[in-house]
């Protein structure tokens, strides 16, 4: 079964998926297949940034298990959710449009994780506009 609400904290290696509602958390773990998903430095004098290409197959996998969701929050500690949101923009505009922001924060426990998720959607939901019955 799946939730309204979810959280998606990623990094170049792995992305943990939290759905959630009120009473129960489903928590769902993709990892990036790549074998460049290492640092690499940049050496001096050398053509190129020193980064690898981000990996597609990765963000798709990601796209693929946030569909269902009706609206999500992507965080991370680097720049992965930055180029994420890219790949949706361009490969996925619909799951792009469940995405109701963007948060940089560090490598947080999964109860933190769920706790900030929580925290932001009950602020979020409080800011819109009541509709009348």
């Amino acid at each position: 079964m799946h939730h309204f609400h979810a959280i998606m904290w990623l990094d170049h290696r792995e992305a943990k998926i939290y759905e959630f509602n009120a009473d129960d958390v489903q928590k769902f773990v993709i990892r990036a297949e790549s074998e460049a998903t290492h640092h690499i430095h940049h050496k001096a004098g050398s053509i190129g940034s020193g980064h690898t290409a981000d990996d597609q197959h990765y963000f798709m996998a990601i796209a693929k298990a946030l569909a269902p969701v009706g609206e999500a929050l992507v965080v991370g500690p680097g720049s992965a959710k930055t180029a994420f949101m890219q790949y949706l923009a361009t490969h996925d505009p619909r799951t792009a449009a469940k995405v109701v922001g963007v948060e940089s924060v560090d490598h947080p426990t999964d109860g933190e994780v769920v706790a900030f998720a929580r925290k932001y959607f009950n602020a979020k939901d409080h800011t819109l506009p009541q509709r009348s019955s």
